[in-house]
């Protein structure tokens, strides 16, 4: 009974229909977001959105009962946990104050795509294993904004208390230099000054206008370098050699599994060949007896 229930959540049909019940929830949370659609259709946004929760409690049992009495090997994959506890919020008792928990617990439904499509278990594998290395780069990134966050208070403040005035919000400007978001009116009020370069003060400071030119474009040039060109593209080096490493890991388990399912049919056929021998022996034995 159990090879038959692997069969089954195995087959691409089964999965094709899992796959295909996650897309409908997902189009269902999204056609929520329009009040119009709930009030006109809303008793059977409700129905179809139980009918695929319970054909998601089907798709929990079958993965349990393919394991026999030893169901709990259900909770081994990280996935599967992540896939229980999904439906496990779902069917919370949460009366109407929270029903936006309800909600969520259905937004949420929609990153199963993620446990169904091998291809984005490997791109979130390859996240979570550069953690890790990506901590390190964060450090390094959140150091080269404090330093240039301090010299950028101490060298624009007067000029420009908008964006300079204190330690935070100048990290705050930094990062958007770093993301490159009109980085270069930032700079070029420090170039030209807040009293030629177009600058509104939303502050209660008055500025003390001044002119660094050179010095400016070498700071913000630096830090465009520096942060963006090099500390933003360790981060992608990195996811990128956490996939190549979880890709390589992948390749292995599936050798390593068709190897082991090669080795045990021919464990199987060999087991067959000696039954057909000892079957052989017994009728020649049974003829020299008769």
């Amino acid at each position: 009974m159990t090879d038959v229930l692997k069969k089954l959540v195995d087959s691409n049909g089964f999965q094709y229909f899992v796959l295909a019940m996650i897309a409908a929830a997902a189009i269902l949370v999204g056609i929520e977001t329009f009040p119009s659609a709930t009030a006109n259709y809303g008793d059977m946004i409700n129905f179809l959105n139980r009918l695929i929760l319970w054909v998601f409690v089907l798709e929990a049992a079958l993965k349990m009962a393919q394991h026999g009495g030893r169901f709990l090997r259900y909770f081994y994959d990280p996935w599967n946990v992540f896939d229980f506890v999904i439906i496990a919020v779902c069917f919370l008792p949460i009366n109407a104050q929270y029903a936006a928990v309800l909600r969520l617990a259905r937004v949420f439904r929609s990153l199963r795509l993620v446990t169904s499509l091998p291809k984005l278990q490997l791109l979130v594998n390859s996240l979570l294993r550069s953690i890790p290395s990506m901590i390190y780069v964060g450090i390094m990134l959140l150091l080269l904004f404090y330093v240039y966050g301090v010299m950028g208070v101490f060298l624009f403040r007067a000029n420009d208390p908008v964006h300079f005035v204190n330690l935070p919000t100048s990290m705050l400007t930094l990062f958007r230099v770093v993301t490159q978001e009109d980085w270069t009116d930032v700079m070029y009020i420090q170039m030209y000054g807040s009293d030629i370069y177009p600058y509104v003060n939303t502050t209660d400071i008055e500025p003390v206008p001044s002119a660094r030119p050179v010095f400016s474009a070498l700071f913000f040039v630096s830090f465009v370098f520096l942060g963006t060109m090099i500390m933003l593209n360790l981060f992608i080096g990195v996811i990128l050699n956490s996939m190549d490493d979880v890709q390589e890991q992948r390749e292995r388990d599936l050798r390593s599994k068709d190897l082991a399912s090669r080795g045990q049919l021919d464990l199987e056929q060999g087991i067959a060949a000696i039954d057909q021998q000892l079957d052989a022996i017994k009728q020649q034995l049974q003829s020299l007896r008769s």
